[in-house]
């Protein structure tokens, strides 16, 4: 989600399917981790400004595979390492243009855009402080469709892979020492996305030794989250252009975990979870974009 531009928000009038997006393009990722780099983005506070991003995206078919080095950039995101500089982080988020997606009929290349963000997520759930999520990059396309309606089309989304939550399945110290009552966390895409009221729907995967696979927090009905800007966004860079931003959700509402076998009530009780209230998803970004014109 990015922040506020000069377009206008609201509800799109058309919507369009994607593609499949194509793997992203990993090298610049690969070396602004093996330098240790974390992303120069604000830190989070709460503010009551909405997002204003792209249209309404189902994406079923997007790509969800994990960059290499991207867990790097989010253990560096935490505070773990020094800031990038602006060049770097450009060739961070540049290679997410592989993953731009083809465009609808009948539309002007020059008035369509693809944009790329890196955003590392901070999550509270239920009861549960969780760490500091891997990073996700996210890649769509935007601009007017043939009618004038705005449209957009979904890209890719890359995550880092998982990560582990502290005290495992039993929110205790043996919950740490024995490895095989580990628990970890990973954010996953929902299927659908409004980039101009910064909307999104996600899950949340949960994993370890005696978890079974499609253990997930909003498996059948996905987490719906409506994010707000936190302070004010900063243009690092105009050509290319480079925009920091932070964000922020703490009104959605968390379901229990599904698809967890024997110990789906275990985790419900673990992480405090249904809650209506108490939850947090906030994250610290960066983008960048081109037209279409440009891009190819």
């Amino acid at each position: 989600m990015r922040p506020g531009g000069p377009r206008s928000g609201g509800t799109p009038s058309g919507v369009v399917r994607p593609r499949r997006g194509r793997r992203a393009g990993v090298a610049a990722l690969t070396a602004l981790a093996a330098a240790g780099l974390a992303l120069a983005a604000p830190a989070a506070a709460h503010a009551t400004d909405t997002v204003n991003a792209p249209d309404t995206v189902n994406a079923p078919d997007t790509a969800h595979a994990a960059l290499p080095g991207i867990a790097a950039v989010g253990a560096a995101s935490a505070g773990t390492a020094a800031a990038p500089t602006p060049e770097a982080e450009l060739a961070a988020l540049e290679a997410g243009y592989a993953d731009c997606p083809e465009l609808p009929q009948g539309v002007d290349p020059a008035r369509w855009r693809c944009e790329v963000h890196l955003a590392t997520p901070k999550l509270h759930l239920g009861a549960a402080d969780l760490p500091v999520l891997r990073p996700i990059m996210m890649v769509h396309a935007e601009g007017p469709l043939a009618d004038g309606a705005p449209g957009q089309v979904w890209g890719a989304w890359h995550g880092g892979g998982p990560v582990a939550v502290p005290g495992g399945l039993t929110g205790t110290p043996a919950g740490d020492r024995s490895p095989v009552l580990g628990l970890s966390l990973e954010a996953d895409y929902g299927g659908a996305s409004d980039f101009y009221t910064g909307s999104m729907q996600m899950r949340f995967r949960l994993s370890g030794p005696l978890l079974p696979a499609g253990c997930e927090v909003g498996r059948s009905t996905p987490v719906g989250l409506h994010f707000k800007r936190a302070g004010s966004s900063e243009w690092v860079s105009r050509n290319p252009p480079l925009i920091h931003f932070s964000a922020y959700d703490d009104t959605f509402a968390a379901p229990a975990p599904e698809g967890c076998g024997p110990l789906t009530g275990l985790l419900s009780h673990r992480l405090g979870l249904p809650a209506t209230g108490g939850n947090l998803l906030s994250y610290d970004a960066s983008y960048t974009f081109r037209t279409y014109d440009r891009l190819r």
